[in-house]
């Protein structure tokens, strides 16, 4: 073993692999792999189907292309066999919702590189001659490019190509801790000797919680026990390969909740084991009697499983069964691994969590070396990011999550839906007045958020759906209130950051594209870009004193943008950074009535002349005090956000709530919020702006300041300036009839693919579907007439101007 490298990769799965072989490959040869036993050790699990139902994904489904790309390539580029067989896949449909779950599926599978298609009930009996076919069957989803390989083939594979590109592998060289040295380098200690290296990638699978105890973090991720079954040779298989007829495609139901395939001349039938059967395996760290070994077989674990398989496959039943693998595998709370950088740590990045490695560890092994090499990702990657969880996400929470997670493999996913289990983590003071008003929950970063409020005797339940949704008129009702009265929203999950010191504004100015606020008071809406343009994170910047700004930005960022901008601090000392999100609760207070509303309760006089547009003052709002008023919204309207010491959250709640009692104040949520801001064509950190977006293609131009001697970003931005855009974030309306274009749908213009919908909801007040998307620069024009399909339907769509409603923001300045 070496003594020095640039990366160091600990674990020697498939994913550890994989990211070492993409190192490699795009020049970092003197990278080495640290494998504690051998390296098809763990690499037991046969990929049933490599693409994934995540049509809330735009970046899964390229991801998972890619795999089958890298895994498509090793054979030529080693000579060694993969085991790659491109048989397809079959997800069957029994119920309307799963029709529409597929529906919704091949909506989008064209932006992510997929090809699928929808199959009648005929068609997919004739594909899988050996289904019963059930009186419910509606048809199918097919997968013509997917496929299965095999795991251990695939390991050596990669293996082969890294080691012919110059990186190293230690197998049977155990971990026994990690240190950083002064100069940010990692030193790791093995059984072997030492190493140091300038990146430390960790991808220990199983040992997850070994690697946290090693590293003083909490990781949330933990394996769970999990098998497949191999039966005897089934005669019907035999007569199929005799013939020569294709394998079958990789089936996989709901009612079974897992999959069937062929495997030799027999079938494998794997399982995905439901919440109240699933176990987990070394909660506290893998024992030292574990090596890579397999467990006994648990049938009673997924008895429903099988005699579901039984009704769909009989020829399950009529042959024995050879084998049973049954073992752990690492996931976590959302089923979606951890992958890039670990929070608070110099070049420390993981790849955690992996509940599918072989599914997943092609695509993110290449898009994480990218990441690593270019210290920005290529693609937005921030569903996987380690930091979307903050601290709440213990080992406690993170059980409960991912039981909900995994047992919901088979589950519909449905849009916007909210997971049940784990909730009421952080909670406003206010928290029961808002239930007791008829809140119906949400959650976002751990906190409880009301989505919409449900009117005396109405159920307050979410009734999931593809289509027409039971919560639409009452957000309609909100959205009305916040036009034409003022609506009360409790925004205190917001991520809130001071930033302070002598050296604050030109840090902050170098960090961010918008010059920063010149006065006290005063607020400017601010990014953090990537070197390539893209947008990193969004934040309200105020200015609160000489020295001393405020940072609000959304709150699934507040570990992510906390760390962002702490890693980039300098290091004189000059700028301190302070995370005060726990600190302040926030309500904003917003529409036509707000002024008359806030003025009777506030010790300053509100007028426009006094408090005008984007300004900030500190004043007290009943008995609070403190409380740092900002004339700012994202429902463009007249309105203040109220960032006030908790502690008076309560009180607030009262003192606004009695004050608008005559004044047609009504209590909104985030459904409301939704709309309001489309028909403002105000972006949504994650949804409409990301990294792989640069800040000229979302339309913010009116928020990087070019002027400015330099910021992160601004070499890219102006290059793309010259050389023009291709692509640009639009808005359009689109003529649905009982569905949105929600998220991610295809764009077409005359049959060809020309953008994608990157968020969208119904505005009774525009009249229709509003609907926000990237188009190619040609199709951008005002009045280009598109077509975007929404599941059964090709729905006309046409370019309207941004912000259809008051586009001169004439309301929010009045």
């Amino acid at each position: 073993m070496k003594s020095h490298a640039r990366a160091v990769v600990v674990g020697g799965g498939v994913v550890g692999v994989n990211i070492l072989y993409h190192l490699a490959h795009q020049g970092w040869t003197d990278s080495v792999l640290l494998e504690r036993t051998e390296l098809t050790a763990g690499s037991t699990w046969h990929a049933a189907g490599l693409v994934p139902l995540y049509s809330f994904s735009y970046s899964f489904g390229r991801i998972i292309a890619k795999t089958i790309e890298v895994y498509e390539g090793l054979e030529a580029e080693t000579g060694q066999a993969v085991g790659w067989h491109k048989c397809g896949q079959l997800r069957i449909a029994e119920t309307p919702d799963r029709m529409d779950e597929y529906l919704n599926y091949v909506a989008i599978a064209e932006t992510q590189g997929v090809r699928a298609e929808i199959l009648t009930p005929e068609k997919t009996v004739e594909l899988w001659p050996l289904m019963s076919r059930s009186p419910n069957l509606l048809g199918a989803v097919y997968n013509p490019d997917d496929g299965h390989i095999a795991p251990a083939d695939v390991t050596q594979a990669l293996a082969k190509g890294a080691r012919q590109l110059g990186a190293e592998i230690c197998q049977r060289t155990q971990v026994t801790g990690y240190e950083q040295k002064p100069n940010g380098e990692w030193l790791v200690l093995t059984s072997s000797g030492e190493i140091t290296c300038e990146h430390l990638v960790l991808a220990t699978g199983n040992y997850v919680q070994n690697t946290a105890k090693m590293i003083g973090m909490e990781i949330p991720a933990i394996p769970i026990l999990h098998q497949y079954w191999v039966t005897q040779s089934v005669p019907e298989i035999q007569k199929r390969k005799e013939a020569g007829l294709p394998e079958l495609p990789v089936l996989r139901n709901e009612a079974i909740n897992g999959y069937v395939r062929e495997e030799r001349d027999g079938l494998m039938f794997g399982p995905y084991e439901r919440s109240h059967k699933l176990e987990f395996f070394a909660r506290e760290g893998v024992p030292d009697w574990f090596g890579a070994d397999l467990l006994p077989e648990k049938m009673e674990s997924v008895e429903e499983n099988w005699e579901a398989a039984l009704d769909l496959v009989p020829v399950l039943g009529e042959v024995g069964i050879r084998s049973n693998v049954r073992g752990p595998i690492c996931t976590t709370p959302d089923n979606l691994p951890l992958c890039g950088p670990a929070w608070s740590k110099h070049n420390l990045w993981f790849a955690e969590g992996f509940s599918g490695g072989i599914l997943m560890g092609g695509g993110l092994g290449y898009e994480l070396a990218n990441w690593i090499i270019d210290g920005e990702p290529h693609i937005d990657l921030s569903e996987v990011d380690p930091r979307r969880f903050g601290p709440h996400a213990n080992k406690t929470w993170s059980g409960i999550k991912i039981t909900e997670a995994f047992g919901h493999n088979f589950g519909l996913h449905y849009p916007g839906y909210e997971w049940p289990e784990g909730r009421q983590v952080k909670m406003s003071p206010c928290h029961d007045r808002l239930e007791k008003a008829g809140a119906v929950w949400g959650s976002v970063y751990g906190w409880e958020s009301p989505l919409w409020f449900a009117p005396v005797g109405i159920e307050r339940k979410d009734l999931w759906s593809f289509r027409e949704f039971n919560y639409l008129p009452f957000v309609q009702q909100e959205c009305h209130a916040v036009r034409n009265s003022a609506g009360l929203i409790d925004m205190t999950h917001m991520a809130k950051f001071e930033v302070s010191g002598p050296g604050v504004e030109a840090w902050l100015n170098r960090m961010l594209a918008n010059r920063m606020p010149q006065k006290t008071g005063s607020i400017v809406l601010a990014h953090m870009l990537t070197k390539s343009g893209g947008v990193r994170a969004e934040f309200t910047v105020t200015r609160l004193g000489e020295n001393l700004f405020y940072l609000v930005s959304t709150p699934r960022g507040e570990r992510h943008d906390f760390d962002c901008l702490q890693n980039s601090l300098p290091n004189d000392g000059s700028v301190t950074l302070k995370n005060v999100t726990m600190e302040r609760g926030c309500f904003t207070l917003v529409g036509p009535n707000s002024r008359e509303i806030l003025q009777p309760i506030v010790d300053g006089d509100l007028s426009n002349e006094k408090f005008c547009w984007m300004k900030a003052q500190t004043h007290s709002v009943g008995f609070a005090s403190d409380v740092r008023m900002m004339r700012v919204n994202y429902e463009g309207e007249l309105g203040w956000e109220l960032y006030h010491p908790i502690c008076y959250n309560l009180h607030l709640y009262e003192a606004i709530t009695n004050a608008g009692k005559e004044l047609g104040l009504k209590l909104t949520g985030n459904r409301a919020i939704e709309v309001l801001r489309l028909e403002k064509s105000y972006r949504a950190m994650y949804r409409d702006i990301n990294v792989e977006y640069s800040a000229l293609e979302s339309g913010l131009d009116r928020f990087v300041n070019f002027n400015k001697e330099d910021f992160t970003g601004k070499v890219a931005l102006l290059r793309q300036k010259e050389e023009g855009l291709v692509r640009k974030m639009v808005t359009v309306k689109v003529d649905t009839i009982d569905a949105d274009a929600y998220m991610n749908e295809g764009v077409y213009r005359e049959g060809k693919l020309v953008g994608r919908v990157t968020s969208g909801a119904t505005s009774k007040l525009i009249g229709g579907c509003l609907s926000m998307a990237y188009v190619d620069i040609k199709c951008a024009e005002e009045g280009t007439e598109l077509e975007i399909p929404v599941l059964e339907r090709r729905c006309r769509a046409v370019v309207i101007a941004d912000s259809p409603y008051d586009p001169q923001n004439l309301k929010a300045r009045a």
